[in-house]
């Protein structure tokens, strides 16, 4: 196989099966239903519900959790944070009791700031309700170390992932977000998703073969950990891209990098020599088993 077909090959194997993408929008609709019918008396499968996380900015691949939020009247705001203590919590409580009423309660947890739904089949839904705020963000509640409100900005940053990619990266954004994140499970490195396609957007929107396909992400793979490696080891935080609100850094994943970007620069000699098995063992040691042998 050659370089591009390789790893269109590889982007391919990344992306969910369409019986999960089935899946997916089936539950997201009946959690969506249950939530109306609980907060606005409807039975709307579509309204007052977002995805958002890396299924909503396209950039989640065949393990990724499913994140949605869903908007709650002002008024229920207005109940829960009137409670002397930890409103926060006792709000996560009653949309989880509302969740109940469709999915079994050995599926469902809380976590602080989500409603998490785990299914048999290995699909979790992690749900945050949410109130709109005015301009366009959302308040959520953390019920960590007493309760508090929190805001997030999700849709800028989705409008912007998608439009680098289709006009700026020829679609290439998403595919090297998905590839990054196969580099994460299978190097255990501690960084979070949107950190992740931040970092992408912020080399790929400047390098010089955006524009190019397949037949250059072997150079692709090079360059992004060499950018990668390359990051400030004491920077805490980067901005996200559309919202730049703070993505904070959850642990070193420079030396991980510099570690793959070793291992590609090996791919790429045994690349040039024709040793075709070679390269696929070194970029499978990058990539995971996903990567075509």
């Amino acid at each position: 196989m050659s370089i591009s077909e390789k790893f269109q090959a590889f982007c391919t194997n990344l992306r969910m099966p369409q019986i999960v993408v089935n899946n997916v929008s089936s539950r997201y609709k009946q959690i969506t239903k249950r939530l109306n019918l609980e907060f606005y008396s409807s039975d709307s499968e579509t309204l007052h519900s977002i995805y958002v996380g890396s299924y909503g900015r396209g950039t989640a691949i065949h393990v990724s959790d499913i994140d949605m939020l869903f908007v709650l009247p002002y008024s229920v705001y207005t109940q829960y944070n009137a409670y002397t203590y930890n409103g926060q919590s006792s709000l996560l409580q009653a949309v989880k009791n509302a969740i109940c009423k469709t999915y079994s309660l050995s599926y469902l947890g809380t976590d602080g700031q989500v409603i998490k739904l785990d299914f048999t089949d290995g699909i979790s839904f992690e749900i945050v309700p949410c109130f709109l705020n005015s301009n366009g963000s959302y308040t959520f509640p953390d019920s960590n170390n007493g309760g508090s409100w929190k805001t997030t900005n999700p849709k800028p940053e989705i409008a912007e992932i998608i439009n680098a990619n289709s006009a700026v990266c020829n679609n290439n954004l998403k595919r090297l977000c998905r590839m990054a994140r196969a580099w994460k499970d299978t190097w255990a490195v501690p960084i979070g998703g949107l950190l992740i396609d931040t970092l992408a957007y912020n080399f790929l929107t400047n390098w010089a073969y955006k524009g190019n396909s397949y037949i250059y992400y072997d150079w692709m793979t090079r360059d992004f950990f060499q950018y990668l490696m390359n990051q400030n080891t004491t920077q805490q935080y980067w901005s996200a891209p559309g919202s730049n609100q703070y993505v904070w850094r959850k642990g070193n994943f420079e030396s991980k990098a510099r570690q793959c970007y070793n291992l590609s620069l090996e791919a790429l000699i045994y690349e040039g020599k024709n040793m075709e098995w070679s390269a696929n063992q070194k970029w499978r040691e990058i990539y995971g088993t996903k990567f075509p042998n």
